[in-house]
């Protein structure tokens, strides 16, 4: 039997109406999720003494989450971790490159509506997810919400108010539930050489994402790029990586660059690429040496830059990884 290891750091479908609203409370959730073990699941369940809204979720977090990880990881075939939905593809992204050659899988999960609720949204999700994580050939970090199992570094929250939570933009799912699972193998990813090995985080580095705007946005961004103290930063531009000609702009990003800083420039759009030359305006960024980042989403992006904030290497070595191929994040 598949033997599971279930890490719950918080999130709305363990919490419960309280005076203040809804917020977590501590050993509901594993009362609740008895039935999977009645139902002949093998699992264990490790609640976080500190159970978070992932709004909170900072570097800390993450490391915390890799470490476990990392301890249980020869001991299980499998695992899932209940999460928060607002930063779910965020931790999921930053999970999928800080754990390198991953032969197991990995399923992040949570709900729009808590377990407590007659409507929620966290059984489905969370049997999804059993089924997930027992599939012995997933050698990825994936997001099972809404009868779908999405990569988790394609992954975006796109939806406050509906059951369908998260989508894929430019990424196909890997699987689909249904009253059968519809498992699309061929688009998963194959086992990577090599052992086993994860990146804890620099809770030091500083990564940050600039929204260009019409008006002052650009040269504001530019100015605080110029400051060179960052070690990724993120541009969101208009359409396919089109940015205005402004001088305060390409100078920040010029002196970023020269100082060490990787400089990712990424569509604004929810669907497409940033592709460098498809229009003049796509170039003065480029020329100033912001790195094009396809159709990477922002939160693969910034989880990226932090992990190779996290790693050694010249800044030369950080630029090519960055747009190499680490876990099927980005259209080739």
């Amino acid at each position: 039997m598949t033997r599971l290891c279930v890490l719950y750091t918080g999130g709305t479908i363990g919490m419960d109406h309280t005076p203040d609203g809804l917020a977590p409370v501590p050993g509901l959730l594993p009362r609740l999720m008895q039935r999977f073990a009645d139902a002949g699941h093998d699992f264990d369940l490790v609640e976080y003494a500190e159970l978070i809204d992932s709004s909170a979720i900072a570097p800390a977090h993450w490391n915390r989450i890799v470490d476990d990880l990392v301890a249980r990881y020869d001991a299980y075939d499998g695992f899932i971790v209940i999460h928060g939905t607002d930063t779910m593809a965020y931790t999921a992204s930053v999970l999928a490159f800080a754990l390198q050659h991953l032969a197991k899988p990995v399923v992040l999960t949570g709900s729009q509506l808590p377990l407590v609720h007659p409507r929620s949204d966290g059984w489905s999700n969370l049997a999804d997810a059993f089924e997930a994580a027992s599939q012995a050939d997933l050698c990825e970090v994936t997001i099972a919400f809404d009868r779908q199992l999405l990569r988790g570094c394609r992954a975006r929250k796109v939806d406050a108010a509906r059951f369908a939570g998260f989508d894929s933009p430019n990424a196909p799912p890997l699987a689909e539930f249904g009253i059968a699972a519809h498992w699309y193998r061929e688009r998963w990813r194959a086992r990577t050489a090599g052992a086993f090995a994860a990146t804890r985080l620099s809770e030091a580095a500083r990564v940050a994402a600039f929204f260009l705007t019409p008006g002052a946005g650009a040269a504001i961004a530019g100015d605080r790029l110029a400051e060179g103290d960052l070690a990724g930063a993120i541009l969101m531009s208009y359409g396919n990586g089109n940015a205005p000609d402004e001088p305060a702009l390409l100078d920040g990003v010029k002196r970023a660059s020269e100082a060490g800083t990787l400089v990712l420039n990424l569509t604004q759009v929810f669907r497409g690429a940033v592709e460098v030359g498809a229009y003049a305006a796509s170039q003065p960024l480029a020329r100033a040496g912001a790195i094009p980042g396809g159709d990477l989403t922002p939160e693969a992006a910034l989880a990226k830059l932090a992990v190779l904030a996290s790693q050694p290497g010249t800044p030369e070595q950080k630029r090519a990884a960055l747009v190499a191929d680490w876990a099927g994040e980005c259209t080739r």
